[in-house]
């Protein structure tokens, strides 16, 4: 496996970042610490959770099965905070110096770790001043219990503000964003992109497969799946998600990757790993046949070809369906949706 270059840490990750979502939730603890084992054994060193996935049964998970499998130190260990882990308090959510350090012990403990390799703020929070949370992460680096820090759904001049706020006071900056990238959103080629070019910060984008979209599971003019995730009625990401235009786009991905002689999913998720400042692409497996296929993903190349057939189905830095969008970068109080 070919290890890339973390920003301008100087830390080596692989590739592929192992996402935790569904560890504790849909997939169960004992087949999450296979999957972790043979994503580990099959060279990745990178792995990212965050607190509220099953409000900390995620890390829970994760933690143990480090613990059982010995390989804490070759792990690249990254978790998020702002998402409710409570109902009942408003104060057990949100990016204040409060419940950054509040929720950093507690996903310490949670993640059976000393330090937390990559601290991130999981949305930004308009209703807090991003020096709040940047003097609460440079206290927890300074304090030793976290290693770097980053953010996820940052927009390119919400990262910027970041940065120069971090110049300013002398604190401990960003050095990644994970923001949602594939095939059918490539708004981030408009200025995120650039931006951590210009800035050396690496990218860490997740939904490869566009909420499975891109999985081929979905066909053309028929009805989700059951069991699938467009095919709960009360789903609200359907209604902007699941349309014509994102299906006929979908089949027409899968109809390039079909002619290469590759599942879509290995070339979808192929495509986001060739694109430009992209570091490792986040993959979210629930079982350990798809973790495989995540895998077998590092083996397709994308050609020049490739890249003006997916071109002429979604311009660069254009959209078919939405993720990457302003209203979705600020949860406020509809963070439940997430």
């Amino acid at each position: 496996m070919d290890y890339k270059d973390f920003g301008r840490t100087g830390v080596k990750v692989s590739p592929l970042c192992l996402g935790c979502m569904n560890f504790g939730a849909k997939t169960s603890p004992e087949d999450a610490y296979d999957i972790i084992d043979h994503a580990v054994d099959a060279g990745i060193n990178f792995i990212d959770t965050a607190n509220v996935y099953s409000r900390g049964r995620s890390e829970e998970v994760l933690g143990e099965a480090l613990k059982r499998n010995g390989k804490r130190d070759r792990i690249i260990l990254a978790t998020k905070v702002n998402g409710a882990m409570a109902d009942d308090d408003p104060n057990m959510q949100g990016i204040s110096r409060r419940h950054i350090i509040e929720q950093c012990d507690a996903s310490l403990k949670r993640l059976k770790t000393d330090v937390i390799d990559l601290y991130q703020l999981h949305r930004p929070r308009s209703e807090t001043a991003i020096d709040e949370s940047l003097r609460a992460l440079d206290d927890l680096v300074r304090a030793g219990k976290v290693r770097y820090i980053g953010s996820s759904f940052f927009l390119s001049w919400k990262f910027v503000e970041s940065l120069w706020a971090s110049k300013d006071l002398g604190l401990n900056r960003f050095v990644s964003e994970q923001p949602p990238y594939t095939i059918l959103d490539r708004r981030i080629e408009r200025d995120l992109i650039p931006m951590a070019q210009s800035y050396g910060i690496a990218l860490m984008p997740f939904g490869p497969l566009a909420g499975g979209l891109l999985s081929g599971k979905y066909t053309e003019g028929q009805n989700a799946p059951e069991g699938t995730r467009y095919a709960e009625t009360d789903n609200w990401r359907q209604d902007i998600r699941f349309n014509e235009a994102s299906l006929t786009a979908a089949q027409k991905v899968s109809d390039i990757a079909d002619a290469k002689g590759v599942p879509v999913a290995e070339f979808s998720t192929a495509w986001v790993l060739n694109q430009p400042a992209v570091t490792s692409p986040i993959i979210g497996p629930r079982t350990m046949d798809q973790l495989e296929a995540y895998l077998r993903a590092l083996e397709v190349e994308i050609t020049e070809e490739d890249q003006k057939a997916v071109d002429a189905i979604v311009a660069p830095g254009e959209h078919v369906t939405a993720y990457y969008q302003e209203e979705f970068s600020d949860f406020g109080p509809n963070y439940h949706r997430w």
